[in-house]
Parts: C-alpha cells; sequence; structure tokens
C-alpha cells in the first residue's frame, strides 16, 4: 500500500514509533517559529533549561500582537525578545513587520520541511506541502533544543477537490463549506491532506488561505501537494530553488474522504459567534454592516487585498461603514503602495492599519455596541473583537468589499447586477515579491548577545510532582466550546502581563465568571469542569499555565482541543474525560475526589479513574501516553525536561 504525502514527510523525520492511528510518535523538526505573547515565555523557558543555541534549521521570533505597544511593558516584551533571538541564534521580526504566518511564508517555509510554532494557525505554509503544526510554547522550547516534538498519529483524511470556482466564490469559501459540513469539532485528530483536480486550479496563497483556517476545525494539520502552483509561488518570492514535488502515491490510503465540487461553492458567511455557523451569503443580504476588515493572517496578502482595491477603484465606500485594511505583512503594504493601490483605496474612504494581528484579538478597531463587524478573518468567537455583545461575520475579500461598498451584507454577485462596470476581480499574484527585509534580523545581524528584561518580566513558575492524593472544590463548570479566549483574554489590557504571571493569573476565567482567580486562590486547590471541545481556539498556553498558578489539579471535561490538552499536560494539570451524565451531575461547588492513588495511577499506566463527588462515584478516563505520564508525573514539561538532561530516572511522588 502506497503513502499519503503526510506519511512521506512524517516518514522522512520519524525518530521514534510507528505511522499508525493513535500511537504516539516522535518527529524532527526543521523550523519554529513564535510570536511576542508566546514567545517571552518560550524563551524564558529556553534559558531555565540551561540551553546555550536553537538546534533546528530556522528559528523565527516575530512581534505581531502587540505592535501597538500601549505601554512600556509591550516594548520591554519586545526588546527582550530580540536580545533572546540575538543571543540563542533566531532570526527577528521587528514589530510592524507583519503577522508570523504571512512572514514565515514570505520567507522561511518550504515543501517537505516541518514546523512547529507557538501559534494555532501555524499550518499556514500547509498549502506549499511544509508540514506545520501549531503548539504550546514549551513544545516549540524543547524542539529548538534539539530534542523531537510527540504527537499522538492522526487520522489523515482526503479531501478530494473537484471541479473550479466560479466567478465571486474563493478559497474562503471553501474552508468556510467544509465548516459548515464538519463543524468545529470536526477535524480534531485529524490531518487534512487535499487532493483531487481541484488543487491545480488553486495558487498557493489561495492554498495557504484553506490550510490557515483548518485550524477553526481543530484538525491537527492541512496540507496541499506541490505542482507547477508551489513552484511558480516559491519563484515569486525568490525562493524558486526550494522547490520540492511532492505527491502522495497512487494507491495512497486514507482514513476517510471527503469530497468538495469547487464549481458548485458560492459565497458564504460565518454568522455570529462561531466560525462553522456557515450560511449563503444570500441568506443574510440587507443587515446594515457599520464595519468592514480585510486583513489577518488568513486574508491579508497582497493577493487578497488587491481584489478589494479593483472593486473599489474610482468608487467611494458607503458613509455608514468604516472600512479598514489590515495587511498580513508589510510587504504586502508596500508592493501594494509602489502599484498605486493604497493611495486608491484611500481615496475610497479606507483607512490602513498597521500590519499586525491586531483587532483579530481585539486590539484597535473594537466594534460599536450593537453593531456588525464583517471582516476576513478566521475566528468570530463571542467577545474576541474586544466587546462582549460583538456581532462579527467572517467571509472573504469579494464579500467584505460589497458589504462595503453597499454599506450591508450583500451577495458580490448581486451588486454586481446592479453596478454594471463591477467585475469579479480574481486572483492575481505578482511578477515578484519584491518587499524590503528591512525589518527582519537574521542571526548573523544579531543587534544583542545577552538577555534584556524589563522589570515586567519574571521567572517560569514551576509546578511541584503528582501528588497522590487530589481533591478540591469544582470551581467553576463550564459549557461545551470553552475557548482559550475565555480562559485568558487577549485583550491589550492584559495581552501586556504575559511575561507576569502572577499579574496574568488575575485574569483566567473572567470572561466566564470574574470571581474565579481570587476564588481559586483562597481555595487553595480544585478542578475545572466543562463540557466538550474544551481549550478550543489559539495555543496560548498560558491558558494551562495560569490555572497552574491558581492551583487547579485537575480538569474533568467531555473532550479537549488537541493543542490546550497536550498544555495541561505540559504543566502538571490531570485532563480527565467524563460521559455526559457526569458532566450533569456535577455542580459548581460540589466537592470532588480522585479515590485512586493519583500518582501511582499515572504512572502505572491506569486509564480509567474513579472520581468521587459529594456521595457518588463517576468513572473518568486519562487518555495518556507513557512520556504524557511521565510529564505529568514530573510536575510539567520543563521539570520533566531538565530531568532527562541530568538523566534522571523518574520523579517520586510529592509530600503531601
Amino acid at each position: 500500500m502506497g503513502q499519503t504525502l503526510t506519511e512521506k514527510i512524517l516518514d522522512d523525520h520519524l525518530v521514534e514509533g510507528e505511522l499508525e492511528t493513535g500511537e504516539e510518535i516522535g518527529i524532527e523538526i526543521d523550523q519554529v517559529l513564535t510570536q511576542d505573547t508566546t514567545g517571552t515565555m518560550v524563551w524564558l523557558q529556553f534559558e531555565a533549561m540551561g540551553l546555550d543555541e536553537v538546534q533546528t534549521e530556522i528559528a523565527a521570533q516575530y512581534c505581531d500582537h502587540q505592535t501597538y505597544q500601549f505601554d512600556f511593558k509591550n516594548t520591554d516584551d519586545h526588546r527582550f525578545l530580540r536580545s533572546a533571538a540575538g543571543t540563542y541564534g533566531a532570526h527577528f521580526s521587528r514589530p510592524g513587520n507583519g503577522i508570523c504566518h504571512n512572514v514565515h511564508r514570505e520567507n522561511f517555509a518550504a515543501p517537505g520541511k516541518t514546523l512547529l510554532g507557538s501559534d494555532s494557525h501555524t499550518p499556514t505554509p500547509g498549502g506549499i506541502g511544509e508540514l506545520a503544526i501549531g503548539s504550546g510554547g514549551i513544545d516549540v522550547t524543547v524542539a529548538m533544543g534539539g530534542a523531537p516534538y510527540y504527537i499522538e498519529m492522526p487520522e489523515i483524511v482526503s479531501v478530494r477537490l473537484e471541479g473550479e470556482l466560479p466567478e465571486w466564490a474563493t478559497a474562503k469559501d471553501v474552508i468556510l463549506e467544509l465548516l459548515r459540513r464538519l463543524s468545529v469539532k470536526g477535524g480534531v485528530g485529524k490531518i487534512l491532506e487535499y487532493t483531487g483536480p481541484g488543487v491545480e486550479t488553486l495558487t498557493a496563497p489561495e492554498r495557504m488561505t484553506i490550510t490557515n483556517m483548518g485550524t477553526e476545525l481543530g484538525a491537527t494539520t492541512s496540507i496541499f501537494p506541490t505542482d507547477h502552483q508551489t513552484e511558480d509561488y516559491l519563484e515569486r518570492v525568490g525562493r524558486g530553488d526550494e522547490y520540492v514535488e511532492l505527491q502522495p502515491d497512487d494507491d495512497a490510503d486514507y482514513d476517510d474522504e471527503i469530497v468538495v465540487d469547487l464549481s458548485d461553492l458560492e459565497p458564504l458567511i460565518a454568522q455570529p459567534s462561531m466560525p462553522d455557523k456557515v450560511v449563503p451569503v444570500s441568506e443574510v443580504e440587507g443587515e446594515s454592516v457599520e464595519q468592514v476588515i480585510v486583513g489577518s493572517c488568513t486574508n491579508g496578502g497582497y493577493e487578497d487585498i488587491l481584489p478589494v482595491a479593483k472593486m473599489l477603484e474610482g468608487r467611494e465606500t458607503s458613509m455608514e461603514t468604516e472600512t479598514i485594511v489590515a495587511p498580513g505583512s508589510k510587504q504586502a503594504s508596500e508592493m501594494l503602495a509602489r502599484e498605486g493601490w493604497v493611495a486608491e483605496m484611500m481615496a475610497a474612504g479606507v483607512n490602513f492599519s498597521e500590519a499586525t494581528c491586531g483587532a483579530c484579538i481585539g486590539i484597535g478597531h473594537v466594534p460599536s455596541s450593537d453593531s456588525v463587524s464583517l471582516r476576513t478573518f478566521n475566528r468570530n468567537f463571542e467577545g474576541r473583537s474586544g466587546i462582549e455583545d460583538d456581532n462579527v461575520y467572517l467571509c472573504s475579500p469579494e464579500v467584505a468589499a460589497a458589504a462595503s461598498l453597499k454599506g450591508e451584507i450583500i451577495d458580490p454577485r448581486n451588486l454586481a447586477d446592479e453596478l454594471d462596470d463591477l467585475e469579479a476581480p480574481g486572483v492575481e499574484l505578482p511578477d515578484e515579491y519584491d518587499g524590503s527585509k528591512t525589518d527582519l534580523i537574521a542571526p548573523d545581524e544579531a543587534v544583542d548577545d545577552e538577555l534584556i528584561k524589563g522589570p515586567n518580566i519574571g521567572d517560569v513558575p514551576l509546578k511541584d510532582q503528582l501528588d497522590s492524593d487530589i481533591s478540591g472544590e469544582a470551581l467553576l463548570k463550564m459549557e461545551d466550546n470553552i475557548t482559550t479566549d475565555h480562559i485568558i483574554p487577549a485583550t491589550q489590557d492584559i495581552l501586556m502581563y504575559r511575561s507576569n504571571v502572577p499579574k496574568l493569573s488575575e485574569f483566567t476565567l473572567s470572561r466566564v465568571d470574574d470571581t474565579f482567580a481570587q476564588r481559586a486562590l483562597e481555595a487553595d486547590g480544585g478542578f475545572l469542569v466543562a463540557g466538550e471541545n474544551y481549550g478550543q481556539g489559539s495555543s496560548r498556553e498560558h491558558a494551562a499555565l495560569c490555572p497552574m498558578y491558581l492551583g487547579i489539579e485537575g480538569v474533568l471535561a467531555q473532550s479537549f482541543a488537541r493543542i490546550h490538552r497536550a498544555n495541561l499536560f505540559n504543566f502538571g494539570i490531570v485532563p480527565l474525560t467524563i460521559d455526559e451524565d457526569t458532566y450533569e451531575n456535577i455542580d459548581q461547588g460540589d466537592e470532588i475526589e480522585i479515590v485512586d492513588d493519583v500518582y501511582d495511577a499515572v504512572t502505572s499506566g491506569q486509564e480509567e479513574f474513579t472520581v468521587r463527588v459529594g456521595d457518588e462515584e463517576y468513572t473518568a478516563t486519562l487518555d495518556a501516553s507513557e512520556r504524557e505520564r511521565a510529564i505529568l508525573a514530573a510536575g510539567g514539561k520543563l521539570a520533566w525536561t531538565k530531568e532527562q538532561a541530568e538523566g534522571g530516572s523518574g520523579a517520586t511522588p510529592a509530600d503531601d
């Protein structure tokens, strides 16, 4: 039986385990990336491990979230990150240079390579055949030190594309269609590998729009084969020599297949407040729109913004609608400016933003109360925009531009009927991606050779080894689809404390219950209880680190999102899976006790645990590999890794 493309790349990087679904494997990592809200902890952990130099082929530190530097704490973080990159041998992308995924695809992403990034949208370069996976920051730290990255071998699903996109349908509609079919949980435990004759009709940037938002499906990653489109893109970014032809074998065996006929697609839109609430744009036509934003790491490239510029050329945006372009990289802005398109858009009424994650995480351009914001972003979780009662829709740049002109949601095909001279802009790539590289500092150009820490940058908190007895109050009971934005919000007033865990912890789960952090501290330990898909969204490890700092010992949930589950292990919090009946029978405030000797049960490989809630007992499951159990027993990955480096034989139970 032949191999899938995914299996070929994994096989080439495999250092431990076998490529069998559900088995833990360890793979060599070629490239790593991190950004300014996760990177500070990555480098503090790198320092704490006593490592001297990055061991991967490429390491890149981007500053893309807090680029506006509202406070000295943001600027101090950036100075520290520049000094860490210079000290340990990483590329450094200065604030304003662009979002990590966009700058990385322009400069470093390559077919056949493996990439690990401390940001959930790291899979973006899968569009050019790189196996790219998002993870918690400490996993990136360990990979930078030269150790393998461990993951449970996912199912590999063939997404067979047939036909060709009609006018006004876009790559964004492809991934929205998959979200409509599969939901935000539909990709959990899976890698989506795109196949079929429709693949060759999509340019590499279109493919990267799709792989970027595969994260919203919960997928481990998404990947396309390489072909003339890949080679063409690499030539245009000046890296044609890095092209490698990568295709699955003709007789490759997939775990499942999904067929999408591109010819049948139409403009789609995700309604508030979840990326899978997808309907045809025509179903919500007429909804007044107060704000339109084009950009982000999903649709912020030159080729994403150009269609908007063409649609707005010679026209004016609606007086009722504020329109913003937020490019994914400074390179995109520079190229559009040199060609006159920035001036054209400004003349039409567009406000240009710095190249930053910004509005996507609620920093700047926060919508007004009781209004509709139409965005080309990848997420519209409730409150993520910076206001709790937001109404954020997700759509393609073409649908966004149509709304900007009309002042309301409208199918661009219908707008074209109203405006005789409005034509579908299509996809156009530049002859050359020729923006300046001034803001990207290579390791051999390093400005600093020692770490520079401002007063807001603290130490890495450590957890003690796992106790034998774990009990405490159910401090908070939550519903399905709790995101990492709920656990640790990313607004600018909170984000500045990512390097200061004691202060950051004060905001833990504040969007669910603003009394939680104080109650957790006073309780001196306890549990979180949640429904399905707990921890979906961003890769931010602070969503596990802060609960650990507050004394949370375990999380009882019906299911966990992949990255957050790994982060719970990494910070010594026991993640137990419960069934629906158990979930229904636990109330906030109940006393919970894990009846088993937890340390012995974890280290011996025990899967089923007895959980006592009041006078009742229930069964919970720990699905974990031997390595994950060792990490949990040690009190987290940092302690475990240092233990391994020192040749330790393993942890012993912590004293009560």
